[in-house]
């Protein structure tokens, strides 16, 4: 009889041959960039008609201390769309993950502060993409915007 340790050894080594590093970085990506383009999508009518409802928001739920409420509302909106689209092609990675989580932060400064355990779980999708990248299923790794890795974390 294997003792549980084993057994639980056994099952960890079988998940990290299934669940292989880019598999998790691209399901990563995809999870948050659909968080934040379902958003962004909130806000438009058509392709990307800001509506007067969400101007009214800006001005009085999402007001910001340091922007403008209608370049608030510029700025999100097509933050909440252009970033995403560049996390699904895997395409400049690291820096849309960074301007996803630098809006996390304002939202959750400034906004609802009191919703940190999302803001927590969508930090914990945009920071491996930050310190990984986006993985080898991606257009950066395929330009050579990110090179492959050794296991040692060493450019190949």
């Amino acid at each position: 009889m294997r003792s549980f340790a084993a057994l639980y050894a056994r099952a960890g080594a079988l998940a990290a041959r299934i669940l292989p590093p880019s598999f998790l970085l691209l399901v990563a990506r995809l999870g948050i960039a659909a968080i934040f383009f379902l958003s962004g999508r909130t806000k438009v009518e058509g392709w990307l008609t800001i509506t007067d409802s969400t101007y009214e928001l800006f001005r009085t739920d999402y007001a910001l201390p340091f922007a403008p409420p209608v370049l608030a509302a510029h700025l999100a909106t097509y933050s909440e769309h252009f970033f995403p689209i560049l996390l699904v092609l895997g395409l400049f990675t690291r820096p849309a993950a960074l301007a996803l989580l630098g809006m996390t932060t304002v939202i959750e400064l400034f906004v609802y502060p009191d919703a940190w355990p999302t803001h927590l779980s969508w930090a914990g999708l945009l920071l491996p993409l930050i310190a990984a990248g986006p993985g080898a299923w991606s257009l950066d790794r395929l330009i050579g915007l990110d090179a492959k890795k050794d296991a040692g974390g060493r450019s190949a």
